[in-house]
């Protein structure tokens, strides 16, 4: 499997063509292996944006789409080197895929071992690394087959979330290796494991069947969820810290990070009324249940349990997720259904509120889009209201 200098031009040439189209006029186009280049082309727009650095390298090759779908992305993946240790030596990927994570994770360890049942993926990662200039070893074989015999200080897996007939799955259980099953027999051949899981994981759940795990990292990639990393080290009674990172569409970093005892023992401050400013947190923030800890951190208040909105009259510019000016609170009535008569056009969400946005849409005749941002959501005291607000600039206001 190799990319020739005829080859890769035809990609360059036809990126902008549907592949399918292509395989159907493959007899167009002699000496030229249609298939493959269909699928690099699907491949690569798929990772256009999330993997930049392999986009721009024409070199490189791609063996499925399904490869590019689910592999990492660049800033996942330099993420991941965070959770090395200076004592980390050697890593071992137990799933080895497109490789997207090997190759990072060989940035700033000295040995990596990749391995892979597919022959195809291997070929493909063998290319890959060589054109990359990375020193990763590639095993093509049944990780799980081969663990007895492997050693090293970390071993990472990401477990494929697909069944029969490309269903996804998102319990351990389902996914392929059952990390469940797994797991003692990793932690006796490595002193720390890292487990890429579904973003749809309850990580609650998953706690109870991952014991000692001493982290978990809820990554999100402009507000989007992207990947649960969970830190596993060795059988404990110890709780666990929850890492919740957005990564922002400046290139920028949101961070807060909590253990689940400190969430379930805070106390709830709950605000008596809308203020100034109105916080709505990251997705991962959301995902990881951080709900009454941010009030312990951050000089906010919640607008209701359920609501999962903060308001404060001072801005708190650090907060991990979306701030906004508050310019109005309007009591959800009958006189709804005329609001677009003063606001044609706005941004609608809903927390903890009876209806869902098309229904409030179509209730309140608001198209989509502009500057304006409506909350639909319900206050400490039960009365349901729409919030109207606006971006809050970065500088104090």
């Amino acid at each position: 499997m190799i990319l020739t200098d005829e080859m890769r031009a035809f990609i360059r040439q036809h990126s902008g063509d549907e592949p399918e189209k292509l395989l159907l006029d493959a007899s167009r186009y002699r000496g030229i292996d249609v298939p493959l280049a269909a699928t690099q082309i699907a491949a690569r727009r798929q990772i256009r944006t999330k993997l930049p650095q392999w986009f721009d390298d024409d070199r490189l090759i791609f063996p499925s789409r399904l490869a590019a779908e689910q592999c990492s992305s660049e800033k996942t993946a330099l993420y991941k080197q965070r959770l090395l240790d200076a004592a980390d030596e050697t890593l071992t990927d137990l799933t080895g895929g497109l490789g997207v994570d090997s190759y990072y994770f060989s940035q700033k360890i000295s040995k990596v071992h990749y391995i892979e049942r597919s022959e195809d993926y291997c070929e493909a990662a063998r290319y890959n690394f060589a054109e990359l200039h990375a020193d990763i070893e590639v095993t093509c074989g049944d990780a799980t087959q081969m663990l007895p015999s492997l050693q090293s200080d970390v071993m990472y897996i990401d477990p494929a979330r697909r069944a029969d007939g490309d269903r996804r799955v998102y319990a351990l259980s389902d996914c392929e290796p059952d990390l469940t099953l797994l797991l003692p027999e990793m932690l006796r051949h490595t002193k720390k494991v890292i487990a890429k899981l579904s973003p749809m994981a309850d990580i609650s759940h998953t706690l109870e069947l991952l014991p000692g795990t001493v982290a978990v990292h809820v990554l999100s990639v402009r507000n989007e969820c992207k990947e649960l990393l969970f830190v596993i080290q060795s059988p404990s009674a110890s709780d666990p810290v929850i890492h919740c990172v957005n990564f922002t569409t400046e290139n920028g970093e949101q961070y807060f990070s909590f253990h689940p005892d400190e969430e379930q023992q805070a106390e709830i401050h709950l605000a008596d009324e809308v203020r100034s400013f109105l916080y709505e947190p990251s997705s991962s923030l959301l995902k990881a249940g951080a709900f009454k800890s941010l009030c312990q951190k951050y000089p906010i208040e919640k607008l209701a349990v359920s609501s999962h909105l903060y308001t404060s009259i001072n801005r708190c510019s650090d907060f991990p997720g979306r701030i906004f000016c508050v310019h109005e609170v309007i009591p959800f009535n009958r006189q709804c259904r005329t609001l677009s008569r003063t606001i044609p056009q706005a941004n609608i969400a809903v927390r903890n509120f009876p209806l869902s946005v098309s229904e409030l849409r179509r209730r309140t005749g608001i198209a989509d889009g502009g500057d304006v941002y409506l909350f639909a959501t319900t206050l400490s005291n039960g009365a349901k209201v729409i919030i109207k607000c606006g971006k809050s600039e970065k500088k104090s206001l």
